[in-house]
């Protein structure tokens, strides 16, 4: 794939239009930050509370998300994936017009059909490949975080241009810009997240942390093995590589990882992500989503109180306030 940097985009795209981007989060205010300081125009659409309380602090011009969408040319949709459906149907699309482009960082809503949008515009994605925090440190260092483009609906015959040019504000043209399209991020996105970065990373620590407190080893020397120390590990990983990493690690630990790796996740494993991305690709994990969203999230909220009560989460507070500068 090409990767896209700073003379491919052009920023004088944006000139005299204007970008609401819709939520303050992390990512609405990193990317909305972004792209005021690279000259555009842009407001923020919210409803009333701390975040539009934060956006009004940061010097924006706030209102409220209907608002928003009627003065906007280009429509930033940064909330959660579950509220783009019903934020979109009865405070965005009143307030479309012809011409007017659509954007989005995350796929989601667009490919399992959340919104439909009308044929005469654009529909875009520009997608930061970090969190908010991040985005926004690496842009004032004067470098940017990696991203992706896409384009979902080319009414204008404008939009890869103006995918770029809000790529270029927010920094990502720096970093380095990979085109996709949105079924590739959305379905790779989920797959990675669920598989990797989230459900099979903290699943992985938390078997390992319990493995050795249940053999009698001690909570704190179990956490620092299996969960502390990943950072460090995939540090090394992110500025180097994988055969970086086996560099400074020891002939020992290396040796353990060729030879106990493969034990613990065989290709039974890989056979089982082959069956989650089928559920992503066909929409079942979007559907159940959906539904346990629409349903108040009950499973969601039982997760996260009982993970609250692990005793991997527990001991772990007690170790990182060994970190805490005083």
């Amino acid at each position: 794939m090409e990767i896209l940097h700073d003379k491919d985009a052009d920023v004088s795209v944006l000139n005299n239009r204007t970008v609401a981007v819709i939520g303050y989060g992390a990512q609405g205010r990193a990317q909305a930050l972004c792209m005021r300081d690279s000259g555009v125009h842009v407001i923020i659409g919210i409803r009333p509370g701390k975040s539009w309380d934060a956006a009004v602090q940061d010097g924006f011009e706030v209102m409220p998300v209907d608002e928003a969408a009627k003065k906007a040319d280009i429509i930033h949709l940064l909330l959660p994936d579950e509220k783009h459906g019903e934020v979109y149907a009865n405070q965005i699309k009143p307030n479309l017009a012809a011409g007017k482009t659509l954007c989005c960082s995350h796929g989601f809503a667009y490919v399992f059909k959340t919104i439909e949008p009308p044929a005469d515009v654009d529909v875009i994605m520009v997608a930061p490949k970090g969190p908010g925090t991040e985005v926004r440190r690496v842009f004032e260092e004067g470098f940017g975080c990696p991203g992706l483009i896409a384009v979902f609906q080319d009414s204008s015959g404008k939009a890869r241009a103006t995918a770029l040019a809000i790529a270029k504000a927010e920094g990502l043209t720096r970093g380095g810009v990979l085109e996709c399209t949105m079924a590739q991020e959305t379905y790779e996105d989920l797959f990675g997240e669920q598989n990797v970065l989230c459900g099979g990373l903290v699943d992985l620590m938390k078997y390992g942390f319990e493995t050795l407190i249940e053999a009698g080893y001690p909570h704190e020397m179990a956490y620092f093995e299996c969960v502390h120390e990943a950072k460090l590990i995939v540090d090394l990983i992110y500025t180097g590589g994988i055969q970086r990493m086996n560099s400074v690690i020891s002939n020992t630990a290396e040796f353990g990882e060729y030879y106990n790796g493969p034990q613990i996740l065989g290709p039974e494993v890989k056979a089982k992500m082959k069956e989650s991305l089928q559920r992503i690709e066909s929409g079942k994990f979007a559907k159940d989503w959906l539904a346990e969203a629409a349903a108040g999230a009950p499973n969601l909220q039982a997760k996260r109180a009982a993970l609250a009560e692990h005793p991997v989460e527990i001991v772990g507070k007690k170790i990182r306030s060994l970190f805490e500068r005083k």
